[in-house]
């Protein structure tokens, strides 16, 4: 442990500067998964015969290895910051994918008959009935996918995407705790936060009548 102190006293700021390379891999790769998850989620529920299809396939790239994912990436991208956002991109799409689609088809089928009903187009019943019904099951997918993604960023150190993934693969071949110590509890501290901060967020944008709903259930 005094080790550890010593080290923390003595590279306090590359530690911040390794955190921050961290958070900004992982928070891009979320955002460009919301970014393409959202709409494809909401579009497959329009497209009931090709949802199970584009699903699977997404689950099949779930499963394959991170380090293979980053690895796969190298020819076409070098190595770096890019190839690693882009391969958590990969790893983002399927929690958000997932929720969106689950959280857009629960919505009350009676509740879009009435909006067609009073003259509202497609558009308006994606965006003014069903998204705000669904924000609260897709923005648990978001969480989920942000948590998932922080500790995954940790490998982008083997591709050179820096991050505090760079102590933890230096401890391993150095064989010095510290190092693995310095890299893993910023990585649980900013997992943590981040999910509190969506969660306050997740506040902020769900409507107020779907809250007083779910604390009177």
């Amino acid at each position: 442990m005094n080790s550890f102190i010593d080290f923390l006293s003595s590279n306090w700021l590359e530690m911040l500067d390794k955190t921050w390379e961290h958070l900004y891999i992982s928070l891009i790769a979320v955002l460009l998964g919301t970014l393409v998850a959202v709409p494809l989620g909401i579009l497959l529920t329009k497209m009931k015969k090709g949802a199970g299809v584009i699903v699977g396939i997404v689950n099949i790239m779930q499963t394959l290895p991170s380090l293979a994912v980053l690895a796969f990436f190298i020819p076409f991208l070098g190595v770096g910051k890019t190839p690693a956002i882009i391969a958590l991109f990969f790893y983002s799409v399927l929690p958000i994918l997932r929720n969106t689609y689950t959280g857009i088809n629960g919505v009350n089928k009676n509740l879009l008959e009435s909006g067609k009903g009073i003259g509202m187009t497609a558009w308006e019943r994606i965006r003014l009935v069903e998204l705000p019904i669904a924000l609260p099951v897709i923005m648990a997918g978001i969480r989920t996918a942000s948590v998932y993604l922080i500790g995954w960023a940790t490998l982008a150190a083997f591709i050179g995407g820096g991050g505090l993934g760079d102590y933890i693969f230096i401890g391993l071949n150095l064989y010095q705790p510290e190092y693995i110590i310095a890299g893993a509890i910023p990585v649980i501290i900013l997992a943590i936060l981040i999910d509190y901060l969506l969660s306050l967020l997740e506040g902020k944008v769900v409507p107020k009548g779907l809250k007083d709903t779910k604390e009177a259930a």
